[in-house]
């Protein structure tokens, strides 16, 4: 009887108090909300002010100038290594940027750094840069690793094929494609010939042009930089 009657006692004082929050709900999620904003810009300041960050200069036409961009998270992981800084410079009538070089020598990092220098840009954030100007984008879509998903039934060419298509259909000429070795899923002459027609598809049709960086092992993509006029060559140099 004692048993059964805390339990009443308790269930009655935990719906009082439920019931006098319930009154002051309102004021306690705008307070949360108000804080959750004071913290972010918090992080924010305190990422910049420690990392030596700088404001980019973001503007309403499309355009991509990263002066020294770093990677915010690779430069925190490998303090016992300089990191490299590059610059990401887009002219105005450069739409694919074909990047080759040597493994490990940190085409992928410069793809990712770029994607996030432009995300953290369009969320109000200073930036891992010395200096930069990046014009406002819808989206940003990548096409990185490789991995099949079995449980869905799909082998990894089968993943990198959905994910390209969802790029080639959803993207925009204020997107920015960030594309990591196309085609590898499959034999090098079928991932040639992909990565290839994705390369014209989007340099020529007329409703895409977005701002692609597109990292590959396939050196016969360089040959586009000949055959098409906003398609670019650069490679990534090492030294010891």
């Amino acid at each position: 009887n004692a048993e059964d009657r805390i339990h009443e006692i308790e269930s009655r004082v935990f719906s009082q108090v439920c019931a006098e929050l319930a009154e002051g709900a309102q004021d306690l999620l705008e307070t949360a909300r108000a804080l959750a904003e004071l913290d972010t810009y918090l992080s924010l300041a305190e990422a910049a002010a420690l990392n030596g960050y700088h404001r980019p200069d973001v503007v309403p036409e499309k355009c991509l100038e990263i002066l020294n961009g770093r990677h915010p998270v690779v430069e925190r992981l490998r303090t016992s290594e300089r990191f490299v800084p590059n610059d990401a410079v887009i002219d105005n009538d450069e739409i694919i940027r074909i990047i080759t070089g040597p493994n490990m020598s940190g085409k992928s990092t410069f793809l990712r750094q770029v994607a996030l220098i432009v995300l953290m840009s369009q969320m109000g954030s200073f930036v891992p840069a010395d200096k930069s100007k990046i014009g406002l984008v819808d989206r940003i879509f990548t096409r990185i690793g490789a991995q099949d998903e079995i449980h869905a039934g799909q082998s990894t060419f089968m993943v990198e094929m959905i994910e390209a298509a969802n790029i080639l259909h959803n993207a925009s000429p204020r997107s920015l494609l960030i594309l990591d070795e196309i085609g590898r899923g499959t034999s090098t002459y079928d991932g040639v010939s992909i990565a290839w027609a994705m390369v014209e598809y989007i340099h020529s049709h007329p409703k895409l042009k977005a701002t692609t960086l597109f990292a590959t092992h396939y050196h016969e993509l360089t040959q586009l930089a000949e055959l098409l006029p906003g398609v670019r060559n650069y490679n990534v140099a090492v030294s010891e």
